[in-house]
């Protein structure tokens, strides 16, 4: 079978047997998968980036990472097969990219990203937003709140770093 018919097969029975939940965590990551790495023959182990349904416990799609990219191509690709309106999207550091943001708010999602140090200014506009909002006890900060099945997510706006930590729409 076609990789792509599969892939679109899957995708199929997935949405037959998944039920979106108006505020459902849905998890991006990507990891190598064990075992298809060849070292003593230079080959690259294969990478694949997977969406999960927390609340469902289901894997809601993956795409494999071409072999000379990284997560950051793949992820915009897996957003765009999958059914997100009214969804939370987290994605670790490496994911924290304008594009990527564009795509989740284009499905009508929301976000909470990861930065890391080594993502320079973003980090350092983020730990100075909270480090002076920390000191005056939060009190000038733009506060955006959304309450989901089981939980309230807070988040702060930082318009200096230019991704929002968490938008609700």
């Amino acid at each position: 079978m076609d990789a792509e018919q599969f892939q679109a097969a899957f995708y199929e029975w997935v949405q037959a047997v998944n039920e979106m939940v108006h505020g459902q965590i849905v998890n991006i990551d990507g990891k190598c998968l064990r075992g298809s790495q060849e070292k003593g023959l230079g080959k690259r182990g294969i990478y694949m980036v997977s969406a999960w349904a927390e609340e469902n416990h289901l894997v809601l799609g993956q795409r494999k990472v071409d072999e000379k990219s990284n997560e950051i191509t793949a992820i915009p690709e897996l957003l765009k097969i999958l059914a997100l309106s009214g969804c939370i999207v987290t994605i670790d550091a490496m994911g924290t990219q304008t594009k990527i943001v564009q795509s989740i708010q284009e499905a009508g999602a929301d976000y909470l990203l990861s930065v890391k140090e080594n993502q320079g200014h973003l980090y350092e506009d983020l730990s100075i937003l909270f480090g002076v909002d920390q000191e005056l006890n939060f009190k000038y900060a733009s506060l955006e709140h959304a309450k989901t099945t089981n939980k309230v997510t807070v988040g702060l706006k930082c318009g200096n770093a230019g991704l929002p930590l968490i938008r609700r729409t």
